[in-house]
């Protein structure tokens, strides 16, 4: 072991060059299809699993609340709000559609700015992603609590405060959030297979809800209820459009599972295109059907207002149950597809050297990364049992935003360089609308808040520091000689190279 890291060390490039190194596609690909120990995960999803993959981790908890803080801000033209930021991020998601189709991996954005912005800001985008999905996962868990208070009330049950809350909100722990994230945890090192479709059958289950709602509110729907339709101007709507963006991400899950897709090329662009598109027609329809039941003012300080509209319009009790019970769902189902996106980058990450190796060992019995679901699932249920989060969970923004931002950079990279390549899809309007989803990005995170750019800062100051102790001496592609690296750069400009020609290897 001393005498690889010795080897290492005396081959190391200087840090500015190991910054810039660029990863090579089809490197890349070669990669994926055997981790160090010699294993690959199994391609088992079709085009229904990847887009219910991204729908679940889209579809959570938000809609049923966000109405309350956002209503009072856009009125009634609070649908117009959701088609702006369903628009702002589809821009990004054409984005990750072309980049899944020529980068088909388990990295996502992370892989994508290794193999055009090098070896520096793939560690900076990786390292975001790190924030972005492990405290994004704790941050959903931690609501557990609530709704399975409420899904108990229907029976005239409740749990304890102590284990109802962490410490610092009324509690000692937080046992539904632990055990939620233990649950998915368990399923995930089951296999792939057996993930995706528990989580197809719950996402199909929050989509049917969010259709029975409209169906039961467009029965009280009165047309006066739109005018006027911006009482708070366009200022209010695009105030409302920031706030309700937020209830998008999670578009790019599906772009986690590159390496378990049948026919990755074909069926990525197609999983994320699809999903935002249900996912955006799902919220106008809550927005207008919630907006034609309620004036406007109703929505005020109201939380939960869906479930309060569906007891009203039913008088039926068993309305909140059915609502509350989806939520404990959509919960479990967030966390099931965010620690599965967050277990597969860290798998690209380990694979390329940047981390430890225990998070690239794929399990024979299972073609899935155990030991390392195991750990992230150990660490993510301890901190939604004992921490709470608090703005924390806002940082998880700033990181997704960011990586949404080299995506759309990295495609306009690759179309300059490397136009010949044949792409799968490809992003209409170029250079417009990569171009368009980057200042959107940037411009997102500006508005964001001081509190959110320190956590952000600190750590990045982390990853840094984690970069130069592990990372830099451990990187593989750092080891690679120049001749041969120039080899597999030269390779990627050959469109009719045999890791070009057609699908990835099997």
């Amino acid at each position: 072991m001393s005498s690889s890291l010795d080897e290492q060390a005396r081959t190391r490039l200087p840090i500015g060059a190991q910054l810039l190194r660029r990863k090579p596609i089809g490197l890349t690909l070669a990669q994926a299809e055997a981790t160090s120990d010699g294993r690959s995960l199994h391609r088992s999803f079709g085009v229904l699993q990847l887009t219910m993959i991204s729908v679940g981790a889209t579809l959570g908890t938000g809609i049923l609340v966000v109405l309350g803080e956002t209503v009072p801000e856009a009125g009634p033209a609070i649908w117009i709000s959701f088609v702006i930021a369903g628009v702002a991020a589809l821009l990004s998601a054409f984005s990750y559609a072309e980049m899944a189709g020529l980068v088909p991996v388990a990295g996502s954005s992370y892989s994508y700015t290794y193999a055009t912005m090098g070896e520096g800001l793939a560690w900076v985008c990786g390292w975001c992603l790190v924030l972005e999905y492990a405290v994004s996962v704790a941050a959903v868990a931690v609501g557990a609590g609530q709704y399975v208070n409420e899904t108990l009330d229907s029976f005239g049950l409740s749990l304890p405060e102590a284990v109802a809350n962490p410490p610092g909100a009324g509690g000692v722990v937080n046992v539904p959030a632990a055990l939620v994230v233990l649950l998915a945890t368990a399923l995930l090192a089951r296999g792939a297979r057996e993930s995706a479709r528990v989580n197809t059958i719950i996402a199909v289950l929050k989509i049917a809800i969010l259709v029975f709602f409209c169906a039961v509110a467009f029965t009280a729907f009165k047309a006066g209820n739109f005018a006027p339709l911006a009482p708070m101007g366009a200022a209010g709507v695009s105030a409302a459009a920031s706030t309700v963006f937020f209830s998008y991400i999670g578009f790019d899950a599906a772009s986690t599972a590159g390496e378990e897709a049948r026919d990755p090329k074909r069926d990525l662009p197609r999983s994320i295109l699809l999903s935002m598109i249900i996912v955006t027609v799902l919220y106008v329809a809550v927005a207008v059907a919630a907006i034609g039941a309620r004036e406007w003012h109703w929505f005020d300080g109201r939380e939960a207002p869906l479930v309060q509209i569906m007891r009203e319009i039913t008088g039926a009790s068993w309305v909140a149950f059915i609502f509350a019970v989806t939520s404990v769902l959509a919960i479990f189902s967030v966390v099931l597809t965010v620690l599965f996106g967050q277990i597969r980058i860290l798998l690209s990450m380990s694979r390329d050297g940047l981390v430890p190796r225990v998070f690239g060992v794929i399990s024979p019995q299972t073609a899935t990364p155990v030991r390392s679901t195991r750990i992230v699932g150990g660490v993510v249920a301890v901190t939604a049992g004992l921490i709470p989060l608090g703005e924390l969970a806002d940082a998880t923004s700033i990181g997704t935003l960011f990586a949404f931002a080299l995506v759309n950079v990295a495609v306009i990279y690759l179309r300059v360089r490397n136009p010949k390549l044949p792409r799968a899809f490809t992003v209409p309007l170029y250079p417009l609308l990569p171009a368009a989803g980057a200042l959107i990005c940037l411009y997102l995170m500006a508005n964001l808040s001081s509190s959110t750019w320190i956590v952000f800062g600190v750590w990045m100051a982390v990853g840094i520091a984690v970069y130069l102790g592990y990372g830099r001496r451990h990187s593989r592609l750092a080891t690679l000689d120049q001749a041969t690296y120039e080899r597999h750069l030269e390779d990627d400009l050959d469109p009719d190279h045999p890791l070009r020609e057609g699908d990835t290897p099997r």
